[in-house]
């Protein structure tokens, strides 16, 4: 999940070098902390947060057989 989420960051930005994703696993909820360089935060993000959610729901799909929830933060 790790992996998908750095892959579709990269092909979005600018910078994809500086492109880092970070797990933090809690008790029933895993966490993406997804880190751009400042100047590609907006392309991650897009338009209203169209690629933000867009992002979120294909991470969501992905752990339909995870019994936690996910997310991802975008960190600038």
């Amino acid at each position: 999940m790790e992996q998908l989420v750095g892959v579709i960051a990269k092909a979005l930005v600018d910078h994809p070098d500086d492109v880092r994703v970070n797990v933090v696993d809690k008790e029933h909820l895993i966490v993406y902390e997804l880190t751009v360089h400042p100047s590609d935060v907006g392309k991650v993000i897009g338009k209203q947060g169209r690629i933000a959610k867009a992002l979120r729901t294909v991470v969501t799909s992905a752990a339909v057989k995870m019994d936690k929830r996910v997310t991802v933060d975008i960190i600038s």
